[in-house]
């Protein structure tokens, strides 16, 4: 993780920007000031940091705990919990289509409490907002089983009285307080930020702050030394350990620095509660919503002054106007939207994904960029022996073998890379080890040497040169084990390591470091005088073997799934912590176009223009810390991307959060899981993409509703303005427009389970408010001029053209109106010809014939009466089957000229 440097206050979010830029400036100005204290503590003496926090090498006694945990509070970050059901079943009804069908139902209620309107609009906004409660809630929930911790409690040092003997007590770690003594052991969690006091072969995992695959090694220090090495870094001080972290191996003890939100993993949290950014989808709903009102508030007057003008019936012009209202606001959008993504999150249940916002589901299908880490997503998360090479670089066992003898003899805990060794030579071999050789002594690793020597006794039975002949081997960094170098092995001769050979075998050591490689150094010496105990002045003399070279390697299908993902139309981008060098070797080596690394101090000297340049043209970035990740994301959503951010650690959580569509792991930190949006079960890119499918066909099925209804809908009311302008009565009932919309509405409902083209699918799809007004004003009136047909066919031909004849005339043009509104659905659903090279799905099909059969029925039935329906002469439905084919006809003809010109449908 790289140092988080001070931009220069232009570069800073001014206070008057957005609440999403004064929130990222809050996330980068605490972080660094936070990282500045932590930085100065390292940089001295123990002693030091002991007397900063009032504490002794002893630790606290119980009663200083009980008091400083009563000041400072408990040790945990803030987190973002899930709202109380009855505020999260509230923020389920907070939609602006949801509101004018609230006002509709009022008005209508206040004009008459019978009108079976109320009733019908009502239960649409209340199984809306249940289905996306229900859905959420129980998403939510389902998340939060997830997140467990490993452990709770952690080994502390306290005192009874200021007198007494220190003891090791296991303290719940929300009650670990500034000062205490924690004592470290392999696969602990570090449960504060704490001040290394004393180390031994200490290697700490952190993976979920800085990024990096391999854990590091801290110091080995006691409470008199100074700091290691100066950094401003925290994550790279060498004797500190952060709270979020983990132990991998060896011991320690530390004392507190830090708890709760004042550590460095607090103060990313802190700034990553309260409102979630505007993503992609609330943008898009809430633009489609404004256009469709705008037609509504522009219609609806027009419609009600014409026919209070003509009529001269003002009440029954109020009346008519609010059906019109009615008839024109897709009064279904939100229960099909709900029902869509619902739909949705349950399919994507079965791909092992955990939905936890609905919204995520269509920003998943629009996602155009997904940005995301390396490790355990383009690689398999564990670290491998990749090679193993003699000092001219080419591959040799003898390497191997002096390297497996190394790792299989030592007494310590074996790290990743000494399991990697023995994986890689194999169980069996461990027979012959044992038989051919016996422990004699070793030499642990610490951090000042960075080696770890191990002297064997050479069995004579297997062919020794000397009775009980010993030989050391030791394994370690290479510039350390080189200095003690003075020969090499050169193909099975030993010659001297003379300077040029010393620069020769060191770039072989830099080729593998630049292909990405973790290089350790193999050497050997043969004791002349055996003995009992050896010490590190005996590891001098020695003779260099070769190398290992160690990565975590990229999973054999990623490739695949980054090839799968680009043809779907989604860019990757590689955000990580980990080094430049090592995230270009992953990336090539699974088909990513590498192009220049750009490492994140150098978007900290950038503006927010020159970023988003930056960002456009780059592929790689590493050693990024959090702040400059979630810049990043919000660089290119300034773009004007749809972004996913894929992330499992906590320095992920900021762009997790910014990013349209926040990816994490059931396996995730708990804070990287409370901010994403979607949870999958298990990190694989395949299991992404069957859901960045399932995003784009709940889009398809949702703008599919819109645009048939919307276009539908407002061909109807501009029938009615046409009507009303020249025939002396209502062309239609109040109560026949409800009962239309009702039926079509109904038949609807199918369409979350309807199927999406496979030409839909290939590329992102994104909300077009703009697009969906052009497809209203130019299919809608398709519908009206087979209306006007209708109008004059029931006027001319069967004389249904006067106040006496007026329920013919309108129970004609109800069943000519639903089903063409109906059958306009196949048309609509497909840029393809429906029914031949397109068929909707099972559902869809049932539902319209039902709603056809319906209409067909309904002017025939007892409620004919009551609705003010007639029924109509056989000699009408010639007619009706004619204008029918005339309207698909015309409707495919205008299809096809409209996807020419504007290169879209839906």
């Amino acid at each position: 993780m790289t140092m988080l440097t001070p931009r220069t206050p232009a570069k800073l979010a001014p206070p008057g920007r957005s609440r999403r830029e004064r929130r990222a400036a809050e996330l980068e100005s605490r972080t660094r000031l936070v990282g500045e204290r932590l930085a100065a503590i390292s940089a001295g003496p123990g002693v030091r940091a002991l007397q900063s926090v009032d504490a002794s090498p002893s630790g606290l006694t119980h009663a200083e705990a009980a008091l400083r945990l009563e000041r400072h509070g408990a040790n945990v970050v803030a987190q973002e919990r899930a709202p109380r059901w009855y505020v999260q079943l509230a923020k389920a009804f907070r939609n602006p289509f949801i509101a004018v069908l609230a006002f509709l139902a009022a008005v209508m209620y206040w004009q008459d409490p019978a009108d079976p309107g109320v009733v019908i609009l009502s239960v649409m906004v209340g199984i809306s907002g249940l289905l996306r409660f229900w859905q959420e809630y129980r998403s939510g929930r389902a998340a939060d089983a997830l997140g467990q911790l490993v452990t709770t409690t952690c080994a502390v040092q306290r005192r009874a009285g200021s007198g007494s003997a220190p003891t090791t007590l296991e303290v719940p770690m929300d009650q670990v307080v500034p000062g205490d003594v924690v004592k470290l052991a392999a696969g602990d969690l570090i449960p504060a930020d704490l001040r290394l006091l004393t180390a031994k072969d200490l290697m700490i995992s952190q993976a979920a702050l800085s990024g990096e695959s391999l854990p590091v090694a801290k110091a080995d220090t006691r409470a008199q030394d100074p700091g290691q090495r100066a950094t401003t870094d925290p994550v790279e001080a060498d004797n500190l350990a952060l709270m979020g972290t983990s132990v991998t191996s060896g011991t320690a003890t530390g004392v507190v620095v830090a708890t709760g939100g004042d550590t460095y993993f607090g103060s990313m949290a802190g700034s990553l509660v309260g409102e979630r950014p505007q993503t992609n989808f609330d943008t898009g709903v809430r633009k489609v919503s404004f256009l469709l009102i705008r037609f509504m508030l522009v219609m609806v007057p027009v419609v009600f002054m014409i026919n209070g003008l003509t009529k001269g019936d003002w009440d029954e012009a109020f009346l008519f106007g609010i059906a019109v209202a009615v008839g024109l606001t897709p009064e279904m959008l939100p229960m099909v939207v709900s029902a869509n993504l619902a739909r949705g999150a349950v399919a994507m249940a079965e791909h092992k994904v955990v939905v936890k916002r609905l919204n995520a589901i269509q920003n998943l299908g629009a996602m155009d960029v997904l940005c995301t880490d390396k490790t355990g997503t383009l690689t398999e998360d564990r670290i491998v022996l990749d090679r193993y090479l003699d000092v001219h670089g080419n591959e040799d066992g003898e390497v191997l073998e002096y390297g497996y003898l190394n790792a299989h003899f030592q007494t310590g805990l074996r790290n990743l890379m000494d399991q990697a060794v023995i994986d890689r030579a194999g169980e069996a071999e461990e027979v012959v080890v044992d038989a051919r050789f016996s422990m004699v002594d070793e030499i642990p690793f610490d951090f000042a040497r960075r080696r770890m020597s191990v002297v064997l006794a050479r069995n004579t039975l297997m062919g020794g040169s000397g009775p009980g002949e010993h030989v050391m081997i030791t394994k370690g960094a290479v510039e350390e084990v080189l200095d003690l170098c003075t020969h090499m092995t050169d193909r099975g001769e030993t010659v001297e390591l003379t300077e040029q050979l010393r620069w020769h075998v060191t770039r072989i050591a830099e080729d593998n470091n630049r292909r990405g490689l973790r290089v350790l150094a193999v050497a050997t010496r043969t004791v002349d005088t055996p003995r009992d105990a050896y010490s590190v002045a005996d590891e001098d003399g020695l003779t260099l073997v070769g190398f290992l070279a160690f990565l975590d390697p990229p999973k054999a299908d990623a490739a695949r799934a980054l090839e799968a993902l680009a043809d779907k139309g989604i860019a990757v981008k590689v955000v990580t912590g980990d080094n430049d060098l090592v995230a270009a070797r992953v990336c090539s080596d699974v088909g990513i176009a590498v192009g220049t690394v750009v490492l994140g101090p150098e978007t900290d000297a950038l503006d927010d223009t020159e970023l988003r340049a930056l960002a456009a043209r780059t592929t790689v970035f590493a050693k990024v810390n959090p702040v400059q990740k979630a810049r990043i994301v919000r660089a290119l959503q300034a773009d004007g991307h749809t972004v996913g951010f894929l992330g499992d650690g906590i320095n992920d959580a900021a762009a997790l959060r910014d990013a349209d569509v926040g990816i994490s792991v059931d396996t995730a930190v708990d804070i990287a899981k409370e901010s994403a949006d979607i949870i999958l079960l298990e990190k694989d890119l395949t299991v992404l993409e069957q859901g960045v499918l399932q995003g784009r066909t709940t889009f398809g099925n949702t703008i599919k509703y819109i645009k048939m209804t919307a276009s539908s809908n407002f061909g109807n009311v501009f029938s009615v303005l046409v009507a009303s302008a020249f025939i002396p009565f209502q062309p239609m009932l109040a109560i026949m427009l409800l009962v239309q919309n009702l039926v079509y509405d109904i038949a609807q409902l199918a369409t979350p389970w309807d199927r999406m083209d496979e030409e839909y699918l290939r590329r992102p799809r994104n909300w077009d408010a703009k697009g969906i007004g052009r497809f209203m004003v130019t299919i809608g009136p398709i519908s009206s001029i087979f209306d006007i047909a209708m109008f004059l066919i029931m006027w001319h031909v069967f004389a249904a053209n006067s106040e006496a004849s007026q329920s013919l005339f309108q129970s004609g043009w109800f069943i000519e109106g639903l089903l063409s509104q109906t059958l306009i659905v196949h048309m609509i659903r497909t840029r393809k010809i429906p029914f031949i090279q397109s068929r909707a799905s099972w559902p869809v099909m049932v539902m319209t014939v039902l709603a056809v059969l319906t209409g067909l029925w309904l002017p025939f039935s007892p409620l004919a009466p009551s609705l003010g329906f007639v029924a109509l002469p056989a000699s009408y439905f010639p007619w009706l089957i004619g204008v029918l084919l005339a309207y698909c006809t015309l409707t495919q003809l205008v299809k096809t000229w409209y996807i020419r010109r504007f290169g879209t449908w839906l």
